[in-house]
């Protein structure tokens, strides 16, 4: 063990010197008295000649290899022009949750992360507004070793938009009657209620309504009305007088149940039991499936709701014109037999404007941009 040699009669130097020999575990003698070369004054310079260095220098050798022991991260956070972000989030997350620290850039967007353990796996993210999340590779740091990081870029966010889209079934609806109620053939007949439109939208009650006043106060269906009373007048039916005075029978008779007719298969009915008055056109597939479709038309339509129904529409729409029909006629052209024959007329008519339809009447119809 070293031993110390002491010259102090001072009780309280007597102690301090005690105390540190033994955390030293050097023995201490003291000697009472002034030897003739140690004064008092010099009693604390020999202490730390004597004790204070053995004492320090161990540990300040330990505290030294401890901070050279541990590693520097430094960095400078960029966007990609080279600028600065001053403020950016650094952190930095070892393999446990709790090894984990956050910095700030600096104005300069310079950050530093001082005493990082070696030889354990970090990552670096890095996050500041506006701009996407920057994270880095593995980074094991050997002991007291001073990384520069060079590659913290960070990208501009993407803006991620959301459109949402309401198709407004209405607005479309609307947008396709505006271009049916031009279809003419030959660019004069109407042919309004023809859709060629392949993913027509159903009509509201009000569009139906539209629809069938537009076809009946329409010159070229007044011009219709007065040529079927002059085929009328010629024929000698119904059983009218000649004469101006017939055929304005004729005439009138006509127009009402031909209106009668419109409005009720046509917008009526149709509202009331949401059938869509329309013909459908098919355009393709072999003849004989554009000629079942046509034909099933006047006894098939297209419910509001995308399913086939039966036509209560037009089938009612026809009985009931003929039944309004005949109380303008004589006496000797009304009854029963009379209604069920318009009825079928009306019904063979439509047969055959449909067949027109799918096969002739669409190569001649000058249609409006859908």
């Amino acid at each position: 063990m070293p031993r110390v040699l002491v010259y102090s009669k001072d009780v309280a130097t007597r102690q301090v010197i005690a105390a540190l020999s033994q955390w030293r575990k050097q023995k201490v003698y003291f000697v009472a008295g002034y030897g003739a070369f140690v004064k008092i004054q010099y009693v604390w310079l020999l202490i730390l000649l004597a004790v204070v260095p053995g004492l320090t220098t161990p540990a300040l050798g330990q505290s030294t290899g401890a901070r050279e022991a541990l590693g520097n991260i430094v960095g400078t956070v960029m966007d990609m022009n080279n600028g600065a972000i001053p403020g950016a989030a650094v952190v930095i997350q070892g393999p446990v949750p709790d090894d984990r620290r956050t910095v700030l850039a600096n104005h300069n967007g310079y950050f530093e992360l001082d005493g990082v353990k070696p030889n354990i796996p970090y990552h670096l993210v890095i996050t500041a507004d506006g701009f996407a999340e920057w994270t880095s590779p593995v980074v094991t740091l050997q002991p007291g070793q001073y990384k520069i990081l060079t590659d913290c870029i960070l990208r501009i966010e993407a803006v991620h938009t959301t459109v949402d889209v309401a198709y407004i079934s209405e607005e479309i609806a609307e947008q396709q009657l505006k271009a049916e109620v031009q279809q003419r053939v030959f660019g004069i007949i109407p042919n309004f209620y023809v859709v060629y439109e392949p993913n027509p939208e159903p009509l509201t009650p009000k569009m139906k309504f539209k629809l069938a006043f537009r076809v009946a106060v329409d010159p070229v269906t007044a011009v219709g009305v007065g040529a079927y009373s002059g085929i009328q007048q010629w024929a000698d039916t119904p059983d009218y007088p000649q004469g101006a005075k017939g055929f304005g029978e004729r005439l009138g008779a006509n127009a009402a149940g031909g209106f009668a007719n419109i409005m009720i298969g046509g917008a009526i009915l149709p509202s009331l039991l949401h059938q869509d008055p329309r013909y459908f056109y098919q355009g393709k597939g072999t003849n004989k499936s554009r000629i079942l479709h046509a034909l099933s038309h006047p006894f098939v339509c297209n419910g509001d709701n995308g399913r086939l129904q039966p036509n209560y529409s037009s089938i009612g729409g026809d009985l009931a014109s003929s039944a309004l029909a005949t109380a303008y006629y004589p006496d000797s052209n009304r009854g029963a037999g009379m209604v069920l024959g318009n009825f079928a007329i009306n019904t063979a008519a439509r047969l055959v404007s449909s067949l027109a339809q799918e096969f002739i009447l669409g190569k001649f119809t000058h249609k409006a941009a859908h």
